[in-house]
């Protein structure tokens, strides 16, 4: 696993500056992470590169997301953040 998919590493970039954001990708990380394959935590790695306002549209179902492997993974985040 590269350095950039440790969950340590994905724990600290989840910690972002809304709480609505906070609220959907801490109970991920939590409880789903591990369980993803290798190529969807790097698209989860991807999806948290995007801006928070951004991010925020695409969570809200403000804007669909232009990229369909972050799309989807943005279905898989709201679908399974919860335990």
């Amino acid at each position: 696993m590269s350095d950039i998919m440790s969950t340590s590493r994905v724990k600290w970039a989840c910690r972002r500056g809304m709480l609505e954001l906070d609220v959907l990708f801490q109970p991920f990380v939590e409880n789903r992470y591990e369980e993803l394959s290798d190529d969807d935590k790097q698209q989860f790695a991807r999806l948290l590169c995007c801006e928070d306002p951004e991010l925020f549209a695409w969570f809200m179902g403000h804007e669909q997301c232009p990229d369909p492997e972050l799309a989807r993974m943005v279905i898989e985040v709201r679908g399974r953040a919860a335990p």
